[in-house]
């Protein structure tokens, strides 16, 4: 999904408009709500696209600003107008947490997106079969229909990023416990492992794994996406998944602490080289493992006979 098809970054792509506005008007957030007979946090939750403004606020905030331009002021009311349009919920139904259709239009805008994950293989190299058990592990009351429409989504987001003519560049880090922890069957963890080597072949994909013998190290405890925006669509937007929230950081501060932890992860991976390397000694563990587990089931089967 390409932006001005995306109500999430035309929001933000409104907002940070405005707020350019507003500052070169030289007008603090209580006169422009002053000015539209509002409160303060109004002004604020538009600027930082935590909500959507209808044409009339735009109209009456070019009107505060001092803006005569026609052309600008159409260009800004036509986004008002957009952001108001149909996004991933009518594509995809419901999904069973609105909060993933803003991540979801986050992801499709960025220019260059950095995932570290500790538990389990990242949403974007996830095969069908390993999205349906760990959706099922992690969400065990899920409706099934929900459940195969929250798995279609994720493929629909592996294909319309990483397929794309023009993708983000990808760059993931993997704790190497995520290799261990069993998905599902061998054969799906097996096709699992085959599917991450196919990913990591793009060029403008790459896999880290950070294995077991560095210990500890910065960010080992906590999971996070960073989404570096497109042109015209905001700061840069880290993501962070919990059990009960879904939180989204864009302070200057919180980037910096995460720029860090990248840099530090970074350091402490594999090289990819090697990392595709463990992946395949990994593929032989699971392939020889369900090699196992048959020999075991036809002995018992002879002696149950």
């Amino acid at each position: 999904m390409v932006a001005e098809h995306n109500p999430t970054l035309r929001r933000r792509r409104l907002g940070g408009r405005l707020r350019v506005l507003r500052e070169e008007a030289g007008l603090t957030v209580e006169q422009a709500a002053e000015a539209l007979l509002c409160t303060p946090s109004k002004i604020s939750r538009i600027e930082n696209a935590q909500r959507g403004a209808s044409q009339r606020d735009v109209r009456d905030l070019c009107a505060a600003y001092g803006i005569s331009d026609e052309e600008l002021i159409e260009q800004l009311m036509t986004l008002a107008r957009e952001t108001r349009k149909p996004g991933l919920k009518y594509e995809h139904g419901d999904l069973g947490d609105d909060a993933l259709y803003t991540y979801m239009e986050l992801e499709a805008g960025a220019s260059s997106i950095t995932e570290f994950q500790t538990a389990f293989f990242p949403g974007l190299l996830q095969t069908e079969d390993y999205a349906r058990a760990l959706i099922q592990g992690l969400l065990p009351r899920m409706e099934a229909d929900v459940l195969e429409r929250r798995v279609a989504a994720r493929m629909a987001r592996q294909r319309a990023l990483l397929e794309r003519a023009d993708p983000p560049r990808y760059w993931t880090f993997i704790d190497e416990a995520v290799l261990h922890r069993q998905v599902g069957s061998f054969e799906i963890m097996k096709a699992q492992l085959e599917r991450v080597l196919t990913v990591a072949g793009n060029r403008h994909v790459t896999v880290q794994f950070v294995p077991f013998r560095k210990g500890a190290y910065m960010g080992a405890g906590s999971p996070f996406v960073f989404l570096e925006m497109g042109k015209d669509t905001g700061s840069d937007v880290v993501y962070i998944e919990t059990l009960v929230r879904n939180e989204y950081f864009e302070r200057p501060d919180d980037l910096k602490v995460h720029r860090e932890a990248i840099d530090q992860i970074r350091a402490t991976a594999l090289d990819p080289q090697d990392s595709l390397k463990r992946i395949n000694e990994m593929i032989s563990t699971y392939r020889l493992q369900k090699r196992k587990g048959h020999a075991n089931r036809r002995v018992r089967r002879r002696i149950a006979i």
